[in-house]
């Protein structure tokens, strides 16, 4: 019998992974962030994340790869840390406060002193000729504004009368991106 391409009891080819991809992505991440992308060489990949290059480019592809790789994860973190605070039933004045600390003290964070926003700090810059590192921030602010909106939507009952949603949830990405 031929489960996933082998026969059963057959065993895959090729080492075990011996490292966690997630894990790696930080690595990378924090090596992009700390040079910016067209500063940071395969060799300082390579010492961030223990991987040599042929390492490397068998699981992620090329550096160009890498980097799309950790932008999306950096997105997929930010999203997913932000859909968790503005879940929060306090009140809408606490929530923002509650997320807004959040995102400075990772901003100020850093073994070297503040580094900023990985987004912003990396993919801003990039994104002017790169259309899939703007894609994926544009994405990313995207669905921030998205969120931020939904949370004004429902918090309605806290803002002032005639307040847009939408437009509030624009500002408080704007802000976020600001700090």
């Amino acid at each position: 019998m031929v489960q996933n391409g082998l026969e059963s009891g057959a065993k895959p080819r090729g080492r075990p992974r011996s490292y966690d991809p997630a894990k790696v992505l930080d690595q990378a991440r924090d090596a992009f962030w700390r040079n910016g992308y067209s500063a940071t060489s395969l060799d300082d990949l390579s010492a961030a994340t223990g991987l040599n290059r042929p390492s490397l480019y068998g699981a992620f592809g090329d550096k160009h790869a890498l980097y799309l790789a950790a932008l999306r994860h950096s997105r997929d973190e930010m999203l997913a840390s932000q859909a968790r605070g503005l879940a929060n039933p306090a009140p809408l004045r606490e929530t923002l406060t509650v997320i807004y600390a959040g995102a400075t003290a990772l901003y100020l964070a850093g073994e070297n002193g503040p580094r900023g926003c990985f987004l912003i700090g990396t993919a801003v810059t990039e994104s002017r000729s790169d259309p899939e590192v703007r894609a994926i921030l544009d994405d990313a602010f995207g669905r921030l504004d998205t969120a931020f909106a939904a949370r004004f939507a429902a918090s309605r009952a806290e803002l002032p009368p005639g307040a847009d949603p939408a437009a509030l949830g624009r500002m408080a990405t704007a802000v976020l991106h600001s700090l």
